[in-house]
C-alpha cells in the first residue's frame, strides 16, 4: 500500500503539472472516509486557484488524468473537491498474496535505536497489585511492539528494596511472626511480608489513638507513637550497616523476590536488568555536587542544595537535605546516567502512574539543565489509576486487590463462562485447565490494554470474559476458529485451485484485505505514540471483519475452487496477524475453543 501511495503521489503531481502547469510538492492520498465509495482520496481544494475551476471539475480533471495511467486504477468518484479513487480487485488481491510472501507480520527493519523500557518498580514491602499490573502489561506491550517496530528494547526495573516501609515490615514481623516463613505459613513471601506491614499499620493507628485519648494531638501522636520510632531507629540501623538488621532485611527482602517472580512468570512479563534502590540510592549526589560547582545549582543558608526551575515553571526543587543526604530525585539523577552508561541509550520511557507527572517534568529537566542530550530523548509515560465496579481500592488497611488473587479470578470465571457455553466440550482436564488460564489472562490484558494509559479506568472482571464484543476471549475464540477452519481444509485436500487466479473479490472480503494491509501502519502509529491500545483496537476490527465474512461468504462450500483457495488464504492471513498483534499485547490465543 506505502508504494501505491507513493506511485500516486507521484502520479497527482504530474497531473498538477501536466493539467495546470503547477510545481507543487507530491499530494498525499488518505484512505476514503468510511461513508464515501472509494479506496483512497485526494483534496483538490489547495489546487483551484490554479485549475480556475469549480472544486468538482478540477477532481474530474485530476482523477480521469491519473486513472488513465494507473493499471491498479479501477475508476473514482467526486464528492465536491474531493477526488475519491477506487482500486481494482486484481490490486487487492495481489497485494494480499504478496503480503503473505513478504513476511508482513513480524519485525520491522531495524531502528538502530535501543531505548529502555521501565516498569513494575515495587516496594518490597507488600505484594503487587491490580494498579502493578496496569504498570506491568503497559510496560511489557510498549516494550514489545517498539522491538516489533525495530527498535533494541531494554526492559527494566527499579526494586524499592528499603526505606521506612520495609523497616515496617521487618519490625513487625520481629514482633508478631513467631518466626513464620512462607514455607511455615503457606503463604508467598511478598504475601507473608506484606500480611506484616498490614499488622505494623494496624498496631501504629492503635497505639497513636491511645495517645490521642490522653491528650496528645495528632501531629504529636504520631511523632511519638513508639512502633514508629523503633521502625525509624531499625533503618537508621540499617544505613550503618548492623549486621543483624541487614540479615533480616535479606531474608525478608528474598522472600519477596520469590513472590514477585512468580507472579511476574503467571503474568507473563520479564526484565533484562533490574537496579535496587539499596544499591542506587547514594547515586546522583556526586552528579549534584558537581553542578553546584557550575553553577547549575544553588545552596540555601541552611547548607540544603536546590535547582531553580522556575524559567520551567517547575518551581525550586530540593535536590540535597542540609546533612548532605540525598532525595529520591537525586537518585533518580544518577540512575539514569547509571542506565545510560550502562546500555548505551537513545532514549528512557519510563511508565509510571500520572501522580508522578511532576517529578518527572522535573527530572528531565535537571538533567537537560546538567547538559546530557540524551535527556532530550526521556518520556514519561503516564497512566491513570484503575478502579473497580465497587469504587477505588485502599491501602495499608490491606484490602488493595492483590495480582495474584485478581488472576486466580479470571481463570475461574473463565472456567465457570467457558462451561456454561460449552466451550470445551470434548476436551482432556489439562487441556481444559490451559484454556482457562489463556482465556482468563486474555482477559484480563486485554481489557486493561485497549484503554488509552492516560485515562482512568474501571475493571470489571467479569465484564472482561465475555465471548462476544470488544474482549479478548471474542478475539481468542475467532482466532481458534480460524484454526479449526484451516485444519479442516487440509483434512480435505483442500484448496485445489491456485489463489492467484481469483479475479471478483467481495465486499467483505476487499474490507477485510484492506485492514490487514494497515497491519505496518497501525504498528508504527502504536511504536510512536506508545499505544497498546491502537494496536488492541486494531486486532479487534480485524476480528470483526473476518467474523463478518464466515457469517456471510462460503469459505469451504464455495463451488469456485479459485474462490476457496483465495479465502483459505485470507484466513491463514487474518489468524497470523490477529496472533502476532495478540502476542505483542503479550496474550496467547489458543489454537481451538
Amino acid at each position: 500500500m506505502n508504494d501505491l501511495k507513493t506511485q500516486l503521489a507521484q502520479l497527482a503531481q504530474q497531473a498538477l503539472k501536466a493539467l495546470y502547469d503547477l510545481e507543487a510538492d507530491a499530494p498525499e492520498w488518505q484512505p476514503t472516509r468510511k461513508e464515501f465509495e472509494g479506496d483512497l482520496t485526494l483534496v483538490v481544494f489547495p489546487y483551484l486557484r490554479w485549475s480556475r475551476q469549480k472544486p468538482e471539475e478540477t477532481a474530474r480533471q485530476i482523477g480521469d488524468w491519473v486513472v488513465e495511467r494507473l493499471p491498479e486504477g479501477a475508476g473514482f468518484n467526486v464528492v465536491k473537491g474531493f477526488l475519491n479513487l477506487s482500486l481494482g480487485d486484481g490490486y487487492w488481491i495481489k497485494a494480499l498474496l504478496q503480503q503473505e510472501e513478504q513476511g508482513t507480520f513480524g519485525p520491522r527493519p531495524s531502528q538502530n535505536k535501543t531505548l529502555l523500557v521501565e516498569y513494575s518498580s515495587p516496594n518490597t514491602n507488600k505484594p503487587l497489585h491490580l494498579g502493578h499490573v496496569r504498570n506491568n502489561l503497559l510496560g511489557y506491550a510498549v516494550a514489545q511492539i517498539l522491538r516489533e517496530a525495530g527498535y533494541t528494547t531494554r526492559k527494566v526495573q527499579i526494586i524499592n528494596d528499603r526505606g521506612i516501609h520495609i523497616c515496617k515490615s521487618m519490625l513487625a514481623w520481629q514482633k508478631y511472626g513467631a518466626g513464620e516463613t512462607p514455607s511455615s505459613s503457606g503463604l508467598k513471601g511478598d504475601h507473608l511480608v506484606g500480611k506484616y506491614y498490614v499488622a505494623f499499620d494496624k498496631a501504629h493507628k492503635e497505639n497513636r489513638q491511645a495517645l490521642i485519648d490522653e491528650g496528645f494531638s495528632e501531629e504529636e501522636a504520631t511523632e511519638q507513637e513508639p512502633l514508629l520510632q523503633e521502625a525509624r531507629q531499625m533503618l537508621q540501623r540499617w544505613e550503618a550497616g548492623d549486621e543483624d538488621v541487614v540479615a533480616l532485611w535479606r531474608k525478608m527482602n528474598g522472600w519477596v523476590y520469590q513472590g514477585f517472580e512468580e507472579t511476574y512468570r503467571r503474568l507473563g512479563v520479564d526484565f533484562d536488568q533490574y537496579y535496587y534502590e539499596s544499591e542506587t540510592y547514594l547515586l546522583g549526589r556526586e552528579v549534584v555536587m558537581d553542578g553546584l560547582e557550575r553553577g547549575l545549582f544553588f545552596r540555601k543558608e541552611d547548607g540544603s542544595v536546590w535547582c531553580d526551575l522556575t524559567e520551567e515553571k517547575l518551581g525550586e526543587k530540593l535536590l540535597l537535605r542540609r546533612d548532605g543526604t540525598s532525595v529520591y530525585m537525586t537518585q533518580d539523577i544518577g540512575t539514569a546516567i547509571q542506565r545510560y552508561e550502562d546500555f548505551g541509550l537513545e532514549g528512557m520511557i519510563y511508565v509510571v502512574g500520572n501522580e508522578q507527572d511532576h517529578h518527572f517534568k522535573v527530572l528531565f529537566a535537571i538533567l537537560k539543565k546538567l547538559g546530557y542530550v540524551w535527556a532530550h530523548h526521556l518520556y514519561h509515560l503516564s497512566y491513570g489509576m484503575v478502579d473497580l465496579p465497587s469504587g477505588k481500592m485502599k491501602s495499608r488497611e490491606g484490602t488493595v486487590v492483590d495480582a495474584d488473587d485478581l488472576m486466580d479470578e479470571m481463570v475461574a470465571t473463565a472456567r465457570r463462562i467457558s462451561e456454561e457455553l460449552g466451550k470445551t466440550d470434548g476436551m482432556a482436564e489439562a487441556e481444559k485447565d490451559q484454556l482457562y488460564h489463556t482465556v482468563g489472562l486474555g482477559a484480563l490484558k486485554y481489557f486493561i490494554l485497549r484503554v488509552d494509559p492516560r485515562k482512568r479506568m474501571t475493571f470489571n472482571p467479569e465484564e472482561s470474559v465475555d465471548f462476544h464484543g470488544d474482549t479478548g476471549p471474542f478475539i481468542q475464540y475467532t482466532h481458534a476458529r480460524i484454526r479449526t477452519l484451516l485444519r479442516k481444509a487440509e483434512k480435505e485436500g483442500l484448496p485445489t485451485a491456485k489463489a492467484s487466479q481469483y479475479a471478483a473479490l467481495a465486499p467483505q472480503e476487499r474490507e477485510l484485505i484492506k485492514a490487514l494491509l494497515r497491519y505496518p501502519e497501525v504498528l508504527e502509529e502504536a511504536a510512536q505514540d506508545l499505544a497498546p491500545s491502537a494496536l488492541a483496537h486494531y486486532v479487534y476490527d480485524l476480528t470483526k471483519r473476518f467474523n463478518g465474512l464466515y457469517q456471510q461468504v462460503p469459505i469451504l462450500s464455495d463451488a469456485d475452487a479459485t474462490a476457496v483457495a483465495f479465502r483459505l488464504e485470507l484466513a491463514r492471513s487474518t489468524a497470523l496477524a490477529i496472533r502476532r498483534g495478540m502476542g505483542l499485547l503479550g496474550i496467547a490465543v489458543p489454537e481451538r475453543m
